[in-house]
C-alpha cells in the first residue's frame, strides 16, 4: 500500500496527470474536427506538458536547494530530463509552421517561471509572469487553449474557420472554470496581492461566475456549423460534471480533490467521447 501511495504521489507531483489532461483535450480537438489520430503532435504535447509544468513548479526549488533535494524531487528531475529528450524527438516530427507557433508558447512558459520584468509590476520578489496580479488563470487558459485547440489543427494543415475559433473560446472558458476550484483551495495560502478571482469577488460569487461561464461554454456549441449528436451529449455531461465539482469545491479540500479529480475531468471527457463514438 505504501508503494502504491508513493507511485500515485509521483504520478501527481511529476505532472503526468496534468499532462494526460492536456493530451486528452488535444485529442478531443482532433476528434471534433474529424482529423485522424496524430501521434507526433499528441506525444509532443504530452511530454512538453510534463517538461513545462515541472520547470514552472520546481525551477525555484532546484535553483536554490539543488544539493539538498529530497529523493522524490530528484526522481522528478530525472523523469523531467528524459521527458525533455523525448520531447526533442517529437519536436522534429512536427511541421515548420507548428514549430514557429510552439516558440511563442515556449517563451510564455519560460517567462512564467523566470524573473525578467521590473519589480513594480509584481506582487512579490519572484518577478515572473505568474506573480503579476490577477494574470495567472488567464495566462494558463490562453496557453492550454492554444496548445490543445490550435496546435493540433495547425500541424494537420486544418483551416482556422469560425468553428475552430468558437472551440478556442469554449476551451478558454473551460480552463478558466477548471482553475476555479484550485483558486478556491489556495485562498488560505495565496497572498492577497495576487488578486485571484475568489479573492476579488468571494467564493460564492466565484462559483456563480463559473456556472454562467459553463452555460456559455455549452451554448456556444450551437453556433457551430458542424455539430454531432455524440459530441453534444458528451459536452452536456461534461458541463454538468464540471458544475458539480465547482459547486462542491471549498477552501478545506481533500488532498486530491483538485489535483486529481478536477484536473482529471478532461481525461474523462476523452474517454466518454471515445466510448460514444465506438458504440454509435
Amino acid at each position: 500500500m505504501k508503494l502504491l501511495k508513493q507511485f500515485f504521489n509521483f504520478y501527481i507531483n511529476s505532472s503526468i496527470h496534468v499532462a494526460l489532461s492536456v493530451f486528452s483535450l488535444s485529442w478531443i480537438s482532433l476528434i471534433e474536427f474529424n482529423i485522424p489520430y496524430d501521434a507526433s503532435v499528441l506525444y509532443f504535447i504530452f511530454f512538453s506538458s510534463i517538461t513545462g509544468y515541472n520547470f514552472v513548479k520546481y525551477f525555484g526549488i532546484a535553483k536554490f536547494h539543488h544539493r539538498s533535494l529530497a529523493t522524490s524531487l530528484k526522481a522528478i528531475q530525472l523523469f523531467s530530463f528524459f521527458s525533455f529528450i523525448i520531447l526533442c524527438y517529437y519536436t522534429f516530427q512536427l511541421n515548420t509552421i507548428s514549430l514557429f507557433y510552439i516558440i511563442g508558447f515556449g517563451l510564455i512558459t519560460f517567462f512564467y517561471a523566470i524573473p525578467f520584468l521590473p519589480k513594480h509590476l509584481f506582487v512579490d520578489s519572484r518577478q515572473n509572469l505568474r506573480s503579476i496580479s490577477g494574470l495567472k488563470v488567464y495566462l494558463i487558459a490562453l496557453v492550454w487553449c492554444g496548445v490543445t485547440v490550435f496546435l493540433p489543427l495547425i500541424n494537420n494543415h486544418y483551416a482556422i474557420n469560425s468553428d475552430v475559433m468558437i472551440t478556442g473560446i469554449q476551451r478558454f472558458i473551460f480552463i478558466i472554470v477548471l482553475m476555479l476550484p484550485f483558486e478556491i483551495r489556495d485562498l488560505q495560502y495565496d497572498s492577497l496581492k495576487l488578486a485571484t478571482i475568489p479573492q476579488k469577488i468571494g467564493v460564492w460569487q466565484t462559483k456563480m461566475m463559473g456556472m454562467l461561464l459553463l452555460i456559455c461554454f455549452f451554448l456556444l456549441e450551437f453556433l457551430k456549423n458542424n455539430k454531432t449528436e455524440n459530441y453534444l451529449i458528451v459536452l452536456f455531461v461534461m458541463t454538468v460534471l464540471t458544475m458539480l465539482f465547482l459547486m462542491i469545491s471549498k477552501k478545506e479540500q481533500g488532498k486530491y480533490f483538485s489535483s486529481f479529480f478536477v484536473e482529471g475531468l478532461p481525461i474523462l471527457w476523452l474517454i466518454m467521447l471515445l466510448l460514444f463514438n465506438y458504440f454509435s
